[in-house]
């Protein structure tokens, strides 16, 4: 197999909007070189836009175990948390996330989190 072949392949299909096929073709280049970062947060992005959360929450923290200051790696892991509605575990890493970087769909996922943390408290 060539996996820089399959890379650009399932590159191809996420950019197409295919993320399921998208990750079909990159869980077995994760699994020939694991510590491939692109890849594996590509797999994780897949995952994530097919609702698959526990897998791309399993991708997500392995790439925060490798790099704790991967802010993009915090932020969708954070989102990924937030989808599954577990916002009180999603606020740690959406707070990194927005620390390290000032990008405004960080600042707008940590505002989101905050308010359904608020409106929850409240009821």
């Amino acid at each position: 197999m060539d996996l820089l072949e399959e890379y650009r392949r399932a590159t191809f299909f996420f950019e197409s909007g295919d993320p399921l096929g998208a990750s079909r073709l990159l869980e077995p280049i994760v699994e020939a070189e694991p510590h491939n970062t692109a890849v594996r947060q590509l797999l994780a992005r897949a995952y994530f836009n097919s609702a698959q959360l526990t897998k791309a929450e399993e991708q997500l923290r392995s790439l925060i175990e490798h790099d704790p200051s991967d802010h993009y790696a915090h932020h969708v892991l954070g989102r990924t948390l937030e989808r599954g509605g577990r916002f009180r575990e999603a606020l740690p890493h959406l707070r990194l996330a927005a620390a390290m970087n000032q990008q405004s769909d960080y600042q707008e996922a940590l505002h989101r989190a905050e308010q359904w943390l608020g409106k929850a408290e409240s009821a």
